[in-house]
Formats: C-alpha cells, structure tokens, sequence
C-alpha cells in the first residue's frame, strides 16, 4: 500500500460516504471504492460497514484509522520539514479564523506581520469552529484563530483576549434605545443563533441558561454575518461580538449588564505537527500582537 491509498481511506473513514469522500479528493467514486477494496482486500477483512454509499469503520477499520492518522502525520510533517530546511517552498501560512475577525482583526495582523516579513504569503480560510478544527487535523491550516471550549487532547490552544458579546436588534425594537440591557429581558424574544457545534453557540446556550431561560429559537445558520443581515428585517435578535460592516445597516448592539457576556479568543495548533520556521514566526508575532489586536 501506498501513501496516497492510505490518504483515500482516511478521507472515506472521515466522510463516511464514498461519493462525498472522492469529491473531497477530486477523484472519481469507482476509484476510490476500487482503492478500499484493495486495502480490505489486503488485511482479509471488511474495515467499513456499509449502507449504499454511506460506510462507517467496523472495529478493524477504527483500529487501522489510528495507525493511518500517526503515519499520514509523520510524512506530512517529513515533507513540511525537508521543504522548510532545503527552502524549496514559498514561505506560505495557512491561517483559519471565524468570521468577525476578518472584518478588522485579521486584516490588520496579516499588515502588520508582513511590513516586517514582506515575502509571507498566506492561505486563507474562514469558517465555523468544528470546520476549521476538521482543517487543522487534516493539516490544511498551520495555525487558526478560534474559541475552543472542552479540552481536546490532539489541539493545543492559546488564550488571547476576550471580546465582549452583544444583543443585535432592529433599530425599531423597543431595546434598540436602552444603555444596557440585562439577558433576562430576552425570555420571549425570537432569538436568532449559530447552529450546535460552533464555539459561540455553545457560550450563548451557557449564557442563556445562566440568565434562567431556554432561548426561542427561530433560526440558526453558519456565520455571525449572515446572521447580523437578518435582524435588520426583523425576524429576531442575535447575541454575538459586535462588529461594523454593510449588515449592520438597521442593526443596534446593545451591551449586555448580566451576566457577563464575553467570547475568548485564542490560536490554536495540533499538538505533535511540524510548523514551518515561517508559521512558527506568524504564531509567536500574534501571541505577541494580541494586546494591540484587542483594542
């Protein structure tokens, strides 16, 4: 078996169905079903259960996946390594972050850093926390900026600030004139949220229940933008981090009294992975910078 083999079924084992996996890939579903089939037919056993085209590892395959991940890792890291000695890559970062930062934050770190290293280049890549935790272990991003709660043992994560959240309203909304408004006051508001899974979600369902309710919730999406650009029309209220941009036209943010509202943010990198000299410099710059990129 070879490296790339091992890399198809990792991606099936993740997916868990063959025609979404070969996407991921950019190969074709008969490839890829053809490369498991050689791989199963290698140990003598099935490693997945299947149902059509959605599989699941059975207890041979989990046992493999673990394996797989630790060697996938090491040649990964072996060629970030080599690259980043004999100086044949591009110094390139890949950067993950979630949405309100690339509003101000983000921007502005990626200025700062290459005034003084102008030959940097970066990848990009927004999304939602478990998104781009997935792209940290996948090892498609060096480093991401991200609110992690539980304890992960593969994930190291750093403190940085904190940013405090806000209740967004409609302009008309009879808490659009308030100083303050205390989280209570939201018991039979339509609320609008992030769906289960993200990091912010998981603080504001604390949060709620803090406050003693459990929120009514009209509609929940993938990012804190998209959500902003609905109030505005008045289909509900949103709490988040307040930030400034074409959403927030008809929008009010309105601090929050009690209980203390706040989301941290931190970087965040797998545990074990080789980081370029390049990302190793973006990562310290920001534990430095973060101070500045806080105010």
């Amino acid at each position: 078996m070879d490296r790339t083999q091992l890399r198809y079924f990792r991606e099936a084992a993740r997916c868990e169905h063959i025609s979404k996996a070969a996407e991921h890939l950019g190969i074709s579903q008969p490839t890829l079903s053809r490369s498991i089939a050689q791989l199963e037919s290698h140990y003598g056993a099935p490693l997945f259960d299947r149902h059509g085209r959605t599989v699941r590892l059975n207890a041979l395959g989990q046992a493999l996946l673990h394996h797989v991940e630790r060697a996938l890792r090491a040649l990964e890291d072996a060629d970030r390594e080599l690259a980043d000695l004999t100086q044949q890559s591009r110094r390139t970062v890949a950067l993950g972050f979630f949405g309100t930062l690339g509003i101000r934050v983000v921007p502005e770190l990626l200025q700062r850093f290459q005034r003084a290293s102008p030959n940097v280049e970066f990848s990009l890549y927004q999304g939602a926390q478990p998104a781009l935790l997935d792209e940290l272990r996948a090892g498609r991003l060096d480093i991401c900026l991200c609110s992690v709660g539980d304890e992960q043992p593969d994930i190291i994560w750093e403190y940085l600030w904190s940013e405090p959240l806000f209740v967004h309203v409609p302009k008309r909304h009879p808490l659009a004139t308030r100083n303050a408004v205390e989280l209570a006051e939201l018991v039979n508001e339509p609320i609008i949220s992030l769906k289960p899974g993200s990091g912010l979600r998981r603080i504001t369902d604390a949060l709620y229940a803090k406050a003693g309710f459990s929120p009514r919730i009209v509609f929940e999406g993938e990012e804190v933008v998209t959500l902003r650009g609905l109030i505005g029309v008045g289909l509900g209220v949103l709490l988040a981090p307040r930030f400034e941009g074409p959403a927030s036209d008809g929008v009010v943010s309105v601090p929050v009294s009690s209980p203390g509202c706040e989301r941290p943010v931190g970087i965040a990198w797998l545990r074990g992975r080789y980081l370029s000299t390049t990302a190793s410099e973006f990562r310290r710059f920001i534990i430095a910078d973060a101070p500045y990129l806080k105010s």
